[in-house]
């Protein structure tokens, strides 16, 4: 006859064995946002995207993902989360095995989206499902936390796996490594994992989520479109109409019963540090990432295995920093942490402005060491903060809104920062083509001309992280100023909920 304490262990050995499982496809989501940013280089000589194809190709993902967070979240709520992790596994999967053998620009963006429609259900899916696994508190709050760690070290460690691929493989094989994880999901997600949903979830408005997505793709391609070509009447109309349908968007959310975004969070100051926090870290991240890559090997002619052997410190440091950000919380507290968190990326960012030419692997070096002790300490603060700011009963909003927030702070960081560079080099380079790589493929170029491309783009690299740099120095002020002090009566919450970033 079986003991009560071996039914408890088989059933802590399954949650775990489910904890497992779910954390591949959450690794690859975070990896695909930022596995392409070493893997540029190699796709622009391979399918010459223009300067905005590019910028598509790197954060088209980012953006459908963003734009269709909280709408699948619902919706798995209303129709299980284990069906929305199973389906979305499936559309990752064939939108990863497309974008590998994309032949041209818009047949790798096409696939990129089709990839962030899949990623969207696997986040809080993925969650939920998680939360579920676990009704002892503590191993709930462990497993949420290995959930979070594990969704940093992706973002981390996307850039070095992309590029030690590179080194030996085809461009494509950094979307071929997607297929064997999810085929594995496939296979033990059915027998490891239970349906999750939820008795009374809402009315999910779908004006709001086309206003959303729409809204936020006619304003970011109006800023693409403007940065690589320069201002025109059909960019200026597209941008307005952008940022009119979002407005509608804003308006519609106070009306709703059930809103797409509880925007009355907001009216909460820690709150919305921890949202801005959220959002600026991988707006940040993502630049400085993106742009470095390029650096490393188009200026100072790295290899793409050697600029991912260089990206290593930094990202070690993150993931440690994420993994360790509650015993750090517990010394100095929370608030002293996520406060830091802004001032070692701000510090950490201008280290870059010490990069030329000629030198500055030891300024990226330092750079990546110093910033990931600021952004691993936001990965794994921004969603405690943002529950805890808030009643119980809307914990759920303010847990999507932390994810979201990152999701979309990644797709504006190349967006907004990218083209910024890519302003500084049209206004600078050599007006031979819009980018830096695409500059560089042309043929008979002259040293003289070669020089004068490395300049421009080294300008807007350095104004993009500097501009990234006093943002993040700014939010670190405000959030001295709004987040109150912390009174040691107050309990620790120890069934809070931690989103990944």
């Amino acid at each position: 006859m079986t003991s009560p304490e071996l039914v408890a262990e088989r059933a802590d050995r399954r949650a775990w064995l489910g904890l497992v499982i779910v954390l591949g496809p959450v690794a690859l989501v975070a990896m695909d946002g930022s596995v392409l940013y070493l893997a540029m280089p190699s796709i622009t000589s391979a399918i010459t995207p223009s300067t905005d194809q590019a910028l598509w190709i790197l954060d088209i993902y980012g953006f459908v993902v963003s734009s269709l967070l909280i709408a699948f979240g619902n919706l798995g709520d209303r129709y299980g989360r284990l069906k929305f992790l199973l389906t979305g596994a499936v559309v990752f999967g064939i939108g990863s095995a497309g974008a590998a053998f994309a032949p041209n620009p818009e047949i790798l963006i096409a696939c990129r989206a089709l990839m962030g429609l899949g990623g969207a259900t696997l986040l809080p899916a993925g969650l939920a499902i998680i939360s579920n696994l676990f009704h002892d508190a503590r191993q709930r709050s462990q497993a949420i936390g290995i959930f979070a760690a594990t969704f940093a070290a992706g973002f981390a460690a996307g850039p070095v796996i992309g590029g030690l691929l590179l080194s030996r493989f085809e461009w494509g094989s950094v979307f071929l490594i997607n297929l064997p994880v999810v085929v594995l999901f496939l296979a033990f997600a059915p027998v490891l994992l239970r349906e999750v949903r939820t008795t009374n979830p809402g009315r999910v408005d779908a004006l709001s989520v086309a206003l959303s997505a729409v809204g936020i793709l006619l304003a970011v391609y109006s800023i693409k479109t403007a940065a690589a070509e320069g201002f025109s009447p059909v960019q200026a109309v597209t941008g307005v109409v952008g940022v009119a349908l979002l407005v509608w968007f804003v308006r519609r959310q106070f009306h709703l019963e059930h809103p797409l975004l509880d925007l009355r969070l907001f009216k909460d100051r820690v709150f919305t540090v921890a949202i801005l926090t959220g959002l600026l870290t991988l707006v940040a991240w993502a630049a400085a990432g993106y742009l470095s890559g390029i650096y490393l090997q188009s200026v100072l002619g790295y290899s793409v295995l050697a600029a991912a052997l260089l990206a290593l410190p930094g990202a070690a440091v993150l993931t440690v920093v994420c993994i360790k950000t509650s015993v750090i919380a517990e010394r100095i507290g929370t608030r002293s942490a996520l406060i830091a968190s802004h001032f070692f990326m701000g510090v950490g960012l201008l280290l870059l402005l010490a990069t030329t030419t000629e030198h500055g692997v030891a300024a990226f070096i330092a750079s990546t060491i110093v910033a990931g002790v600021g952004y691993g300490l936001s990965f794994s603060l921004v969603a405690d903060t943002a529950v805890a700011a808030v009643p119980p009963e809307r914990a759920g909003s303010a847990a999507s809104l932390a994810e979201t927030s990152n999701e979309l702070g990644n797709a504006l960081g190349i967006s907004l920062l990218g083209s910024l560079a890519a302003v500084c080099f049209r206004l600078f380079g050599p007006d031979i083509a819009g980018t830096l790589n695409e500059t560089l493929d042309k043929p008979g170029l002259s040293p003289a001309v070669v020089a004068e491309a490395e300049d421009a783009f080294l300008t807007g690299l350095h104004v993009a992280v500097g501009v990234a740099s006093l943002l993040c120095l700014a939010l670190g002020v405000l959030a001295l100023r709004w987040v109150p002090k912390e009174t040691k009566e107050e309990p620790a919450e120890a069934e809070s909920l931690t989103a990944a970033p």
